[in-house]
Parts: structure tokens; C-alpha cells; sequence
């Protein structure tokens, strides 16, 4: 077997780590009160705003702790009836939501044919959006059904909304979307 130095300080370090643990729950020492400790200086100094996890419409509620308006940590309310401060998988990663640094900040566009992304300002994109979304109605409306009958639709364009968006954002959508004629609407929490 071929181990490298770093292989075996990792391994070393792991061994005595799981050994010490071990022996101190073996004589009976507990390190919950270390570990509530260590919980409570963490939030010590953060002020508690009290929030509702974006991802799915039951509503769980959450704590957001801020130290000067910066996030530094989302946890499930234990107040809360609908989920007494748990949260599924996603509602645990609600921090990372808001500080992953590789989260997307600007709009980019690659036209076609293009190999490079270009960073768009949000005017210019969703002018963009709203002018392809007119030209694909205007080609594509349906004004009435071969037999006469009014239907006010078109079936080129297909509408999703998002787990993470809210209820008001959903209703929003819906309605513009029935106002443009589209009927191919769905949410994600729903796929």
C-alpha cells in the first residue's frame, strides 16, 4: 500500500480524534453543555428575525440571525406548530441560499453562435425577455378554435415558477401569465 505523509497525518489525526472522544464517552463525560456553549457564542451578539423558509408552501418557520444586517445563521423555530424547529434538507442549506459565493449575481447572455458569456444590466435583460415573449404571442395567438369558439390562447410559451419564489410572486405569475393566454403553467415544488 502506497501512503503518503498527508495520507497518513489524516489518518493519525482521525484515529486520535475517534480515541479521545471515545474515552471520554467512555467515562461518562458528556459534551452537550460544550456543544450548547459553543452554539450560543455563535449567535451570542445576533439579533433573531423570525422568517418562513422559501422552498415549498407548507410555511416552516425560521430564525435568521443577523450580527450589523450580515446573515450568520438560519435555523428551523422551535415555536413554530408546522415544524417545531425542524427543517428538511433544503430548508437546512437556506444559508448557503444567501452567502454561496458562487451564486449568480448578474445577468449573463451568450448569443447565438456566440462561445463567450456576456454580463447584460438587468434593464437590457428583461427587455429582452419581454420582447421575445411578445413576438412569440403575436406569431402564435389563437384567437378562436376552427369551429368558432373563442380561446384567447397561445401554446408556444410555457411558464414555471420557482420552489424558492413565494406564494405572492406565484399568484402574480399565474395571473399574468392567464393574461397573456398561456396555459402551460407549472411550479416546481409540484414536478
Amino acid at each position: 500500500m502506497d501512503l503518503s505523509r498527508r495520507d497518513f497525518l489524516k489518518t493519525s489525526g482521525s484515529a486520535f480524534t475517534g480515541t479521545a472522544l471515545g474515552s471520554l464517552a467512555g467515562v461518562g463525560a458528556s459534551l452537550a453543555p460544550t456543544l450548547a456553549q459553543a452554539q450560543e457564542l455563535r449567535i451570542k451578539h445576533a439579533k433573531a428575525i423570525p422568517s418562513v423558509c422559501p422552498y415549498c408552501s407548507v410555511g416552516c418557520a425560521t430564525l435568521v440571525h443577523t450580527i450589523e444586517g450580515k446573515i450568520v445563521n438560519i435555523e428551523g423555530d422551535p415555536r413554530s406548530p408546522h415544524n417545531e424547529g425542524a427543517l428538511c434538507p433544503k430548508g437546512a442549506a437556506i444559508y448557503q441560499l444567501h452567502v454561496n459565493p458562487n451564486r449568480p449575481t448578474k445577468v449573463l447572455h451568450r448569443a447565438r453562435g456566440a462561445t463567450e458569456w456576456e454580463v447584460w444590466g438587468l434593464d437590457r435583460a428583461i427587455d429582452r425577455v419581454a420582447m421575445l415573449i411578445k413576438k412569440t404571442r403575436d406569431e402564435t395567438f389563437v384567437e378562436r378554435l376552427k369551429n368558432g369558439k373563442v380561446a384567447n390562447v397561445t401554446t408556444a410559451i410555457f411558464a414555471l415558477g420557482g420552489a424558492t419564489l413565494d406564494n405572492e410572486w406565484n399568484h402574480i405569475q399565474q395571473k399574468l401569465m392567464r393574461g397573456l393566454g398561456i396555459v402551460a403553467i407549472e411550479n416546481q415544488a409540484r414536478i
